[in-house]
């Protein structure tokens, strides 16, 4: 039995057999529900089982009644869009469109024209394909990646892959030019009204994509910070309240325990509640069936809960939002019925939101379960079945299905104004099919309607009418209405946002941007990632600009969005933009001013074009230092922190000239003071140990390495290593080779990241193994292996020879000798310290530890065993989402951590104790995956049976 929160209730449109194993929807323009049916889940069968099923309520009841397979023989189809009379299918590994030409509802024309789609895990495909308000089709790539082939041309020179790791794509449906999106989750992707991006994985419910790649792309000197940020004030794997019984092959688990056929804690029962662990399908209801509060909310199911969630979204003072449960103690929708699977959902034509069902016995990874459970399941069962539900609210009448096919494009355009999304997206893809000149006019007026006094107008038909002229008519059809936008300022600021994007593309508009004066924060990011878009291709900056980019920098400058959207959009201006920012004396006694300052010389320094560095020192010697010297302290450190970023060129000794550089003297050593300052805060510190780690080895050897190894905070160790690592010098190895047996198993794994990132130092370390120094037990197989590949032969050499010195049991035994640990009382209290000491440093329950990995209180409902299991055999499954990768860089280092964030112009590494490192791409010599999860194997080393009880028994309380 389904159960649905008070107001609404489930009502079921399609089933089998008339539909099996959906996991994807889309309408056409007539309403028929085109859904792949991904049959063969979980296992890829010799013969595609997959299909293509155009379902249709012929006699217009809301129930579908007829069942047309427009194509069969796919492999895993995941993703589906209708355009022009077929649709576009996700199947990895390609993009496939298909189309009835001849009217029997069975596609003749049927052709690949993407191909490169990951395929290797079937919880990773591309999934979700969507109708973009810029006119273009938009897909999640899935945690599988894909190096895209693009289509064959008549031009048959040679064309480089696209890499989608990490990140999204969209395509134009009629040029096919395939393109990169910020993104990069795992199942699920979803647009608001106003085009904000939205996606979900697994184990972290729902997440906000903040800008677009491109923007990216055009800022190779700054690194923007992540474009996907996890938004649920709950947490990424919140509790969700699941209404299901225990699911039977956990009954077989008991059974097997309970006859001594297997070791093992005898559970009973389900629980009540759960945490996410099988997130997916995250979708933003933006229909007019519901009340309107509804409008907005974000829909994610979990198909390992049996249940729907919802989050109300709200906005924060700045560009991120922040999504809160919205329905306390209980789901939106949950059902007892443990074959129930909500994968995906839909904003239907009628207004509704659909519920694709999967409708599975088993939603499992066949490597999550345990040979001994596996034997006991069909992981196939279901495969006879399928349900598509919508969610109505209680009154709700059906409405008629509409027949947009025969709609003139003038009624089109008034289409582009309905309350229902759905009719909204279908009106503006049918205008871009046709491609009808006729109706520039009337789409002009709707852009410009708010002008002309009509209120009734939707700011979404605005937009919508804006992309639709520029898709039909060009740039040239945008000049007018843009330009009122821009003198007027009155629209609203998703409205300008937008205005602000399609101004790029004319030169004629582009300057503009920098008239607009209204600071929301997402329009104010908008403006900059603008401005450094068009600085990138060429434009100079005038003073207007270079005073706007100052101006919205101090404004912004605590969102780390825009502080690093206006540094890419100082660029080769970064000294305008300083004298800018400081022409009021009276702002530099605000911590904000302050702080741009230093960002400001920091890039300068970073950058390192000398006449740039030049006028900000010759501001911080004429004007800051007589009239705020805090000011000027904090911009001399930001020439520091810039000159070691850029790794090679001036020194800051040889930057800083006049008074400035009497300041840089004082700065060290207040530093160096100020890091050994146990009394001090924590992040006060590590910003002075950043500063420490910016000045000279020989200056810095000491009192850094006098922080590492003593009873110092884990963190100020860690960014003492880190600061350590950062120099080029042979001695760093020795020091933290020294430190080596005075350190705990977090500050290990952060010294060992950076002994190895430098050969000369890898060696020194391999010869402390080789001597007896260190045990050669300390050298996980992950980084023993980085090792045997260095591109140094002695590392090599060396590495080979210690390989089986350091070689672990095979993880199997491992598992079954500490089998003993699930049949032992565990302590919790004991148990914390093991995982304070042990694991904190990458993984997080309640308020200990960095989350890194996955969060391990989730790992509750999946049994002590399962904890056993992952505890010592980490690579026994790998989620996509925390494999280790290899970035080796031009000057020769070896840096490894998770990929926390790609664009085209970064790439950013999560490294054990929360540290990320971001490397611009132009650095980047060598990226790749181990295939290995981040943990490493051989944690039997530091916990033995008896702690193993007790931390078992800490997860599981």
């Amino acid at each position: 039995m389904i159960k649905v929160i008070p107001g609404f209730k489930p009502e079921l449109v399609a089933a089998e057999p008339l539909v099996f194993s959906p996991v994807a929807i889309d309408f056409d323009e007539d309403g028929r529900a085109y859904v792949c049916e991904m049959v063969d889940y979980p296992f890829e069968s010799p013969q595609p089982l997959g299909r293509i099923a155009v379902l249709t309520d012929t006699n217009d009841d809301g129930v579908f009644d007829k069942r047309t397979v427009l194509a069969d023989k796919l492999a895993w189809p995941t993703a589906v869009i209708c355009f022009d009379g077929g649709c576009f299918v996700g199947s990895a590994p390609d993009i496939i469109y298909l189309k009835d030409t001849t009217g029997d509802g069975v596609a003749d024309e049927r052709k690949v024209v993407f191909t490169g789609f990951g395929k290797q895990n079937v919880q990773g495909l591309l999934n979700s394909f969507h109708w973009g308000i810029d006119n273009r089709i938009h897909g999640a790539t899935g945690t599988n990646g894909a190096k895209i082939a693009p289509p064959k041309t008549i031009d048959t020179k040679p064309v480089e892959a696209i890499d989608l790791r990490g990140r999204d794509f969209s395509f134009d449906p009629r040029k096919l030019d395939l393109r990169p999106e910020s993104g990069g989750a795992q199942h699920g992707m979803s647009f608001d009204d106003f085009g904000r991006k939205f996606v979900s994985s697994n184990s972290d419910h729902i997440q906000q994509v903040v800008y677009d790649d491109r923007y990216a792309a055009a800022s190779p000197s700054v690194a923007l910070p992540p474009a996907r940020v996890s938004i649920a004030a709950d947490g990424p794997q919140a509790e969700v309240f699941r209404i299901s019984p225990v699911e039977p092959w956990r009954i077989v688990r008991t059974r097997l325990r309970v006859s001594g056929a297997v070791k093992g804690l005898v559970e009973g029962g389900g629980r009540a509640a759960g945490y996410f662990t099988g997130a997916t399908g995250v979708t933003i209801y933006r229909g007019d069936a519901f009340p309107a509060e509804y409008r907005g909310q974000a829909f994610v199911g979990d198909v390992g809960s049996n249940l729907v969630h919802r989050k109300i979204i709200k906005p924060t003072d700045g560009v991120l939002f922040r999504a809160e449960r919205a329905d306390a103690g209980r789901e939106f929708l949950a059902s007892e019925d443990i074959w129930f699977r909500p994968a995906q959902f839909a904003n239907a034509p009628d207004g509704t939101l659909y519920v694709l069902d999967v409708c599975r016995e088993v939603i499992e990874h066949p490597a999550s379960l345990p040979d001994s459970i596996k034997q006991h399941l069909d992981l196939t069962s279901g495969r006879d079945r399928g349900r598509i539900y919508r969610v109505v609210p209680d009154g709700y009448k059906h409405r008629p299905t509409p027949k947009l096919s025969t709609a003139s494009s003038e009624q089109l355009v008034e289409l582009l104004n309905h309350r229902n999304a759905w009719h909204r997206e279908a009106a503006s893809r049918l205008l871009y099919e046709r491609q009808d000149q006729s109706v520039l006019t009337s789409l002009n007026r709707l852009a410009m309607s708010s002008f002309e006094g009509s209120r009734a107008t939707l700011p979404e038909a605005r937009i919508h009418a804006l992309y639709a002229l520029n898709s039909i008519g060009g740039s040239d059809h945008l000049f007018a209405p843009l330009g009122d936008m821009f003198l007027r300022q009155a629209d609203r600021p998703e409205v300008l946002r937008h205005a602000v994007r399609l101004a790029e593309k004319d030169p004629r508009l582009a300057q503009d941007i920098a008239w607009i004066t209204r600071d929301e924060p997402e329009l104010a990011l908008q403006r900059l990632l603008s401005i450094g878009l068009l600085k990138s291709t060429g434009a100079k900056a005038n003073e207007l600009t270079a005073r706007a980019i100052a101006d919205l920098l101090k404004i912004g400058s605590a969102d780390p969005y825009r502080q690093a959207a206006a540094m890419a959009a100082v660029s080769g201006d970064v000294g305008d933009v300083f004298w800018q920012a400081i022409r009021d004396h009276g702002s530099l006694n605000d911590p904000k001013t302050r702080q741009m300052l230093r960002s400001l010389a920091r890039l300068s320094a970073a950058i390192g074009k000398p006449e740039e560095m030049a006028r900000v020192v010759k501001a911080i010697n004429s004007v800051l230092i007589d009239n705020n010297a805090e000011a000027a302290r904090q911009s001399v450190a930001g020439i520091v922190e810039g000159a070691r970023l850029r790794r090679s060129g001036p020194t800051p000794e040889q930057i800083l000239t006049g008074r400035a550089a009497e300041l840089l003297a004082g700065l060290a050593e207040q530093a160096r003071k100020g890091a050994a300052d146990a009394s001090r805060p924590i992040a006060d510190r590590i910003a002075d140990i950043q500063i420490v780690g910016s000045g000279p080895f020989a200056q810095a050897r000491e009192p850094l390495s006098a922080l590492i190894g003593k009873l110092e905070p884990a963190e100020v160790q860690v960014a003492a290593v880190a600061a350590l690592g950062g120099y080029t010098d042979v001695q760093v190895g020795e020091v933290l080779t020294s430190a080596w047996p005075r350190l705990t198993p977090a500050v290990r794994l952060a010294a060992m990241d950076a002994i190895i990132a430098r050969p000369d130092r890898a060696l020194a370390f391999l010869t402390a193994i080789e001597a007896g120094r260190i045990p050669a037990t300390d050298l996980d197989a992950s980084r023993l292996g980085r090792l045997r590949q260095s591109k140094d032969a002695n590392v090599r050499k060396l590495a080979d020879t210690l390989a089986d010195k350091s070689k672990l049991s095979p993880r199997a035994d491992v598992v079954k000798a500490y089998g003993k640990a699930l049949e032992l009382k565990g302590d919790a209290d004991k148990g914390k310290a093991v995982f304070s000491q042990s694991c904190a440093s990458c993984h997080r329950v309640g308020d200990i530890g960095t989350e890194i990995g996955p969060n391990l209180a989730t790992m509750k409902a999946r049994g002590a065993d399962a904890v056993l299991t992952n505890v010592l055999d980490p690579n026994r499954e790998v989620n996509g989402l925390f494999v280790e990768y290899v970035v080796e860089t031009k000057d020769g280092r070896s840096l490894s951590g998770l990929l926390a964030g790609e664009t085209s112009a970064a790439i950013t590494l999560l490294k054990a104790g929360g540290l990320k490192e971001t490397i611009a791409r132009t650095e980047v010599e060598k990226l790749r995956s181990t295939g290995l999860s981040l943990m490493p194997e051989g944690l039997e080393r530091q916990i033995d049976p008896q702690a193993m009880a007790d931390l078992i028994a800490f997860l599981m309380k």
